[in-house]
């Protein structure tokens, strides 16, 4: 008989990803250019940057990267929820680093920022409480060659008999369900979550699977639904196959998995970079010595907005982890959420070099009536950091909004506003 659902065997998140052995303290790095001097001079695009101040802060907006500005390498084409662009990552890893510097990133998300500073020569280190973020960011730092993929799917028995979930069968066909199920037990087995180093190409399948699981085209395993960050609930599912007369159809998932790892692969294969990649929170990551690391990209959770448990439920099922046993915490208060900060930056400013810098994405939530970039410069008082200011990358058609509320047509401004901090010398 089929096992439910919600009989999943329990892995905690401590076990899965043993700690990166730490890499070399830096030297404390002379400045340079200072930072704010290149952002006021920006006009790459042909507009001068704002400067102006609101509540003490000084606020430097401009089109500082674009949709269409060298558009990001095929590989970071993996779908998660509330994830930038790696255009801000570049921006920063360009202007703050030099080849061979590591860049950080504390909630590593779908891995924006370990890849970018991977494809720009820097050395990658990231943190999320979340083990799903590591499936999702290391095979993509060492990436196989679509060939031996396939090889790996056709290598399978594909016709073994197998226990299936009944309950998914509302997302996929039965015959691709009993397939998806036979691959996911197969990479339990070939790439155990515990394993730190698995097998390359298996763990490629897993992070490409992942990816692929539910979506609203015939590029993924599942009947329409939501895009594919956002796996809905088996009740919303059956909802959704009823008001769209719907039924689930047979998909390919050798051949699915196979063409999404050639579109990953189609702006070259990355040659491979070693990276610290760490499962546990923000706040301590104590594989990353002191003063070893020269630039941190990151984006925390926005209060209480992006439900990431809910949202990734049946992609950690796929992967074997029991999301009950990730202690994803909730901010549903200004306050608990400026304390959460407070505490991720006092550890950011324990591994960053004398110099080095942060670069906090953060963005309007509850109808603009937030500003979160306030919240992270309060938090950074009193810690050693010069606060240098807000940098805003605001897009050309909203130029004329005001970019400290609402004033779009829609629930937000289109920007990106990142708190830019720099560590005290000495």
């Amino acid at each position: 008989m089929a096992r439910p659902v919600a009989e999943r065997a329990p892995v905690h998140y401590d076990d899965l990803f043993p700690e990166t052995p730490p890499a070399p303290q830096l030297p404390v790095r002379e400045k340079s250019e200072d930072f704010l001097d290149q952002i006021r001079n920006f006009r790459e695009f042909g507009s001068a940057t704002i400067e102006t101040v609101e509540s003490d802060i000084p606020y430097f907006v401009n089109e500082y990267w674009t949709a269409g500005q060298r558009q990001g390498h095929s590989i970071h084409e993996i779908s998660y929820r509330a994830c930038f662009k790696p255009q801000l990552p570049a921006f920063f890893i360009d202007r703050l680093t030099q080849p061979g510097d590591v860049v950080h990133d504390p909630f590593m998300g779908r891995g924006t920022t370990p890849i970018q500073a991977a494809l720009m020569g820097r050395a990658p280190s990231a943190t999320d409480i979340n083990p799903l973020s590591a499936l999702l960011t290391r095979p993509r730092l060492a990436p196989p060659d679509p060939a031996d993929v396939d090889r790996f799917l056709g290598s399978m028995d594909w016709d073994r008999p197998v226990d299936v979930e009944d309950d998914l069968l509302v997302f996929y066909h039965p015959q691709t369900l009993r397939h998806l199920t036979l691959l996911r037990d197969h990479l339990l087995r070939s790439a155990p979550l515990h394993d730190n180093h698995p097998d390359p190409v298996a763990d490629w399948v897993r992070m490409v699977a992942i990816n692929r699981l539910t979506g609203h085209s015939p590029g993924f395993f599942s009947v329409y639904t939501l895009p594919p960050n956002q796996a809905v609930s088996i009740t919303a599912q059956r909802k959704i196959n009823e008001k769209r007369g719907q039924t689930p159809p047979v998909r390919d998932i050798r051949k699915l998995i196979v063409k999404k790892s050639r579109t990953l692969l189609k702006d070259g294969r990355p040659a491979p970079r070693s990276a610290t990649l760490l499962t546990g929170p923000a706040d301590r990551s104590s594989a990353i010595p002191p003063g070893s690391v020269q630039l941190v990209v990151t984006s925390p959770p926005f209060l209480d907005i992006v439900q990431y448990a809910d949202d990734n439920w049946l992609r950690c099922w796929f992967a074997g982890i029991d999301m009950s046993c990730v202690p994803i915490a909730m901010h549903r208060t200004e306050e608990a959420w400026t304390a959460m900060i407070r505490k991720v930056l006092e550890e950011q400013a324990r591994i960053l070099i004398g110099g080095g810098h942060i670069a906090f994405e953060v963005g309007e939530v509850r109808k603009g009536k937030v500003l979160l970039e306030r919240l992270v410069w309060k938090a950074a008082e009193g810690l050693p950091f010069d606060r240098l200011g807000v940098v805003v990358n605001q897009q050309e058609f909203t130029k004329t909004a005001n970019c400290w509320g609402v004033n779009n047509n829609s629930g937000g401004t289109n920007t990106n506003r990142i708190v830019v901090l720099r560590k005290h010398y000495g």
